[in-house]
C-alpha cells in the first residue's frame, strides 16, 4: 500500500478502536516486533483478516511505523485509530506477557553459565564486573515484572544453606515463588545494591535504599532493606506503585457516619488524630488520604516522614535522616517555625516527638501521626507510658483510629453459605447476616478466593467522659470496656459487619481480628 493510500485509509474514520482487547491481537505477530519501537511510534499488530494486516495507531504519526510493520511482516495494512490511552495499556498488557517469567530466566541460565560464575567468585574479581552479566541483570529485572503483575507488596530475598526462596507478600500473604540457584545469592545481592545505590562490599551491617523503576508502564517506587544472616543478605523489597494514586478518604473502608465525624476533627484547627496499628495495616494510606482531603490554598501543611512514600503537590514533604541529625524530633522542631496548620509525623516513636507534638496541638496546630498499638485504648496507655502526663494526653487527643487490613474475597468466585449457629454468635452485638460469603478460587485471584485488601477500623472520638476516664484510669482494658459500653464498635465487630455484606470472609475476620478487638 502506498504511503498516500496508508494516509487516506486512516484518515477516513471508517473506524475506530475505543478498548483493545484479547481478543482483538494476535500475539505471534508481537514477536518481530521489539516493545521499544511500537512504543516509541504508538502503533500495534492486530489481527489479519482476509491477508490484510488491521494495525492499531494512536496518531497520523503512526502511519509510517505501520508501513514498517507491514513490509516486515509481508502484507497489506489496515491502519485503525485508537485511543492513545488505550493504546499504551495494551502493549503494556501483551508486552507484560511476552517478558521472560523468572523462572525461564532461571532454565535458561545454562549449566556452564552457572560455573563460570561460581568461578568467578572464588577467584577476586570486582562485583560489578559480576552482576553486569546479563543472566543477573534479567533475573532480577523478570522478578520486578512478576512482582508488579501479580499485585504483590513485597518481593523476600531469603538464603539458605543449600539455595535461595524467593516469596512474593500478595494480599498480606506469603507466597513460594522461586527457588534460584545457591551460586547466584552475591551476584543477585550486588546487582541489587548497585540498583540502590548501597555499598556493594559491606556485607556485615545491614542496609537500606531506595529504586525507582518503570515497569509496563508503572512508576514504582521500591524500598530496599538489606541484613547480614547466616547464609547470607537477605533482602526485602517493599514495591509502592506511585501513579496508583492517593485513596480517598471516603474508600478506606470508614463507615459513613465516621466519615463524617473524621472530616469533622481534620477542619479544626488544633488537636492529635492518632492512627494506630500493626506494621503494614495501612495507617500511612490513611493519614495521605486526610491530608489529600484539607489540602487546599488557605493552608499550609508540613510532613514529616521515615520515607516519604506518595508526593502531593502543595505539601512540604521533609524526609528524616538520622545519620545528619535529621530526626522525627529535630524536623519537628523546624516545622514549628515554618507557620504551619497541619503537621503530619510519620511515627511518634519517643517521648522527645510526642511532647512537641503535643506542645504544637496544644499551641494552634493539627497534628496528625501513627503509633505502632494495637488498638485505640492501648495508644492513649502507650503515650502515658512514654513520660507523658495523663492530663497533656487527655487534653490535646482528639480521636484515635486503630486499623487492620483484611483480605477481600474475589468477586469472580466468591460463593455463599447459610452460616452455622456457631458462627451468627460471634453477632451478638452487632445485626446477624442471613447469608454469608466464603473464598472459593479462580485464575484472576490466583486460587486464592481472595483479591484486594481493605481495612477493618475502631474509631475513639475523644469526648469529655474521656477526657476524664482518661485522667483516672491508665488501664487499656478498662478504658477500652467505657469505650465500647458508649457505643464504639471494635476491629473484630466492624471485621463481622463487612464479613455479613459480603467484603470478605468470616474465617479472614477471626484470623486478622478475634479475640484482640473484643
Amino acid at each position: 500500500m502506498s504511503e498516500k493510500a496508508v494516509t487516506d485509509k486512516a484518515g477516513s474514520g471508517e473506524e475506530r478502536l475505543g478498548v483493545i482487547s484479547d481478543s482483538d491481537v494476535d500475539p505471534s505477530l508481537l514477536d518481530t516486533l521489539s516493545l521499544n519501537f511500537v512504543k516509541k511510534n504508538l502503533v500495534l499488530p492486530l489481527k489479519k483478516n482476509k491477508g490484510t494486516l488491521r494495525v492499531a495507531i494512536a496518531e497520523q504519526s503512526g502511519l509510517f511505523a505501520a508501513e514498517e510493520i507491514g513490509r516486515i511482516t509481508g502484507t497489506e495494512i489496515e491502519p485503525v485509530l485508537t485511543e492513545k490511552a488505550a493504546l499504551l495499556n495494551a502493549i503494556n498488557r501483551f508486552y507484560d506477557r511476552l517478558s521472560g517469567s523468572a523462572s525461564e530466566v532461571i532454565e535458561d541460565i545454562s549449566e556452564e553459565g552457572l560455573d563460570s560464575l561460581a568461578t568467578a567468585w572464588e577467584e577476586p574479581k570486582d562485583l560489578i564486573d559480576i552482576t553486569d552479566e546479563a543472566p543477573i541483570i534479567r533475573l532480577l529485572n523478570s522478578l520486578f515484572f512478576q512482582a508488579v503483575k501479580d499485585r504483590a507488596s513485597d518481593i523476600h530475598i531469603e538464603p539458605y544453606e543449600r539455595e535461595i526462596e524467593v516469596r512474593f507478600r500478595i494480599d498480606g500473604i506469603l507466597y513460594h515463588v522461586h527457588t534460584p540457584p545457591k551460586v547466584l545469592q552475591e551476584a543477585l545481592a550486588s546487582r541489587v545494591k548497585i540498583m540502590a545505590g548501597l555499598d556493594i562490599a559491606e556485607k556485615r551491617l545491614p542496609q537500606d535504599g531506595k529504586i525507582r523503576l518503570l515497569v509496563a508502564g508503572k512508576d514504582i517506587y521500591v524500598r530496599v532493606s538489606i541484613i547480614p544472616t547466616t547464609f547470607g543478605e537477605r533482602i526485602v523489597l517493599r514495591l509502592l506503585d506511585r501513579k496508583a494514586g492517593i485513596i480517598s478518604l471516603e474508600s478506606i473502608g470508614l463507615d459513613p457516619g465516621e466519615v463524617k465525624n473524621f472530616i469533622k476533627l481534620l477542619n479544626r484547627s488544633n488537636g492529635i488524630i492518632l492512627v494506630t496499628g500493626p506494621t503494614g495495616a495501612g495507617k500511612s494510606t490513611t493519614l495521605y488520604s486526610a491530608l489529600n482531603k484539607i489540602n487546599s490554598s488557605n493552608r499550609n501543611i508540613i510532613t514529616i516522614e521515615d520515607p516519604v512514600e506518595y508526593q502531593i503537590k502543595g505539601l512540604g514533604q521533609i524526609h528524616v535522616n538520622p545519620k545528619i541529625g535529621l530526626t522525627f524530633a529535630t524536623g519537628l522542631r523546624s516545622i514549628l517555625r515554618q507557620d504551619p496548620d497541619v503537621i503530619m509525623i510519620g511515627e511518634i516513636r519517643d517521648r522527645e516527638t510526642a511532647e512537641i507534638a503535643i506542645q504544637a496541638s496544644l499551641t494552634g496546630h493539627l497534628v496528625l501521626s501513627t503509633l505502632h498499638t494495637t488498638d485505640t485504648a492501648t495508644a492513649v496507655t502507650r503515650l502515658v507510658d512514654m513520660g507523658i502526663e495523663p492530663y497533656l494526653v487527655a487534653s490535646s487527643v482528639s480521636a484515635v483510629l486503630a486499623q487492620k487490613l483484611v483480605r477481600l474475597l474475589c468477586k469472580d468466585c466468591r460463593s455463599e453459605y447459610d452460616p452455622t449457629p456457631e458462627e451468627l454468635n460471634l453477632y451478638r452485638r452487632v445485626k446477624a447476616p442471613e447469608k454469608l460469603w466464603k473464598a472459593t478460587g479462580c485464575d484472576n485471584c490466583f486460587n486464592t478466593g481472595y483479591y484486594g485488601r481493605t481495612s477493618l477500623f475502631e474509631f475513639m472520638l475523644a469526648d469529655d467522659d474521656t477526657h476524664r476516664l482518661i485522667l483516672k484510669c491508665h488501664d487499656a482494658k478498662e478504658i477500652k470496656k467505657e469505650w465500647i459500653a458508649g457505643g464504639m464498635k471494635t476491629l473484630f465487630e466492624n471485621g463481622l459487619l463487612k464479613a455479613a455484606n459480603g467484603l470478605t470472609s468470616l474465617e479472614e475476620v477471626i484470623r486478622v481480628a478475634h479475640d484482640r478487638g473484643v
